[in-house]
């Protein structure tokens, strides 16, 4: 958290004046409204204690009446490589590939590493501040950086360790034969702090689909991590990368769930049928797709893929850095982007649209039925000034406290 924002109370305490979303209002069988009530919830030793009737008069913290969610979770970020903390500066026309970055990357990551750790900080900071209290961040592995953009994430996240966390994927940006990264790659999957073996772009960048995701996928399994691959080709190359993928999965089942595709434009351009096959597939796999929901060029298939039971993780991907500078680190921003995007507009609609900021968990489910929170969960919440979720996604309400392994903050 930031200097300025307020540590109110760890360990054991009770908040009272408590929002939280208790049922649907039906008119005509449609939902008309979000109905909510005020309760007094205790949280001990970062789980949610207990949930009671409110007591106005009671000797506890209060929340004033402000709408209690499930914190963000940010399911795709570069926390290592933000420019964010430094002055303002727009992209170039002359770096248009992916190998343009790759060259431009070569040139300023050394200069960059020196305040990495302080910007990672302040990047943590900005994202919190939307209540987002988790992330999976990627982090470059290439000969440029060598380890030091992992060393000094881990040193920023060890600084932030009270208020946020982070599953960490070993991120080849400059590819695994293009550069030689075959050895870093190797080394810092020995880390434990290392959840994912990271990808990028097989065919146009390596030349080799089977070979890169073959060495990938190895050494996956080598080392008991889930994988994470960018993938921002279409057409022939990316579906073929994306079947080839989910067909090693299939052979290796301990890689089923923990499996992650991030990007796949190549689904935004497939015809209905092939769409439907493909889903099936990553459902039966268990790969998930995670998306950054662009919103130039084709919309992705993310209603379609979530019908067919396909997991979709979202995230902000980059913010103010230099392959863009359009991500504001808002998770409600992208839950209201999809709704946008997608004709999500009903109270309904709205309310289950919450899940891509949250990645599932909503308060109430299809039937109206308080589901979150729950008695034992942990307390990993956060308030908005909001009436229910559904006005929180569709006017982007302000975060005004957030809890994270029990520890309350109040925003400033």
């Amino acid at each position: 958290m930031t200097s300025s924002d307020q540590l109110l109370a760890r360990e054991q305490y009770t908040l009272k004046n408590v929002r939280l979303e208790t049922g649907f209002e039906y008119k005509n069988e449609e939902v008309i409204a979000t109905q909510t009530a005020l309760f007094c919830i205790e949280i001990a030793h970062g789980k949610i204690k207990a949930i009671k009737a409110n007591n106005p008069k009671e000797k506890a913290i209060d929340m004033k009446g402000k709408l209690m969610l499930p914190a963000f979770k940010d399911m795709h970020i570069h926390l290592d490589k933000t420019l964010y903390g430094l002055p303002w500066k727009a992209l170039s026309t002359k770096r248009r590939t992916v190998t343009d970055m790759i060259a431009y990357e070569q040139e300023i990551i050394p200069k960059l590493l020196k305040t990495s750790t302080s910007r990672a900080e302040q990047l943590i900071e900005l994202v919190q501040g939307y209540g987002t209290t988790s992330a999976r961040t990627h982090f470059n592995i290439d000969p440029s950086s060598g380890l030091k953009s992992f060393e000094n994430l881990i040193k920023a996240l060890e600084n932030k360790k009270d208020a946020f966390q982070a599953e960490l994927v070993a991120f080849p940006q400059h590819g695994l034969f293009y550069t030689d990264t075959i050895p870093l790659m190797q080394e810092i999957a020995k880390f434990d702090q290392v959840n994912f073996i990271g990808g990028l772009d097989p065919f146009s960048v390596d030349g080799h689909i089977e070979k890169t995701i073959d060495f990938t996928v190895q050494l996956a399994l080598d080392h008991n991590k889930g994988i994470d691959i960018h993938l921002h080709e279409i057409g022939t190359t990316g579906m073929e990368t994306i079947q080839y993928l989910v067909d090693k999965v299939l052979e290796n089942p301990q890689l089923q769930g923990k499996t992650c595709i991030s990007h796949a434009f190549a689904l935004a351009y497939l015809h209905e049928k092939e769409m439907e096959d493909i889903a099936e597939k990553l459902a039966f796999a268990k790969v998930s797709i995670a998306s950054a929901v662009p919103f130039k060029g084709k919309a992705m298939p993310i209603p379609a893929l979530k019908k067919r039971g396909v997991k979709v993780l979202i995230g902000n991907d980059n913010v103010q850095d230099y392959w863009s500078t359009f991500g504001t680190g808002n998770m409600l921003q992208k839950a209201n982007l999809i709704a946008e995007l997608y004709g999500y507009v009903t109270e309904f609609q709205l309310s289950r649209t919450l899940q891509f900021a949250t990645q599932d968990t909503v308060p109430l489910n299809d039937a109206g039925e308080q589901q979150w929170p729950r008695v034992a969960d942990d307390a990993h919440v956060v308030f908005v000034d909001a009436s229910c979720s559904a006005e929180a996604v569709s006017r982007m309400s302000k975060v005004t406290a957030l809890v994270h392994n029990g520890n309350l903050y109040e925003k400033n």
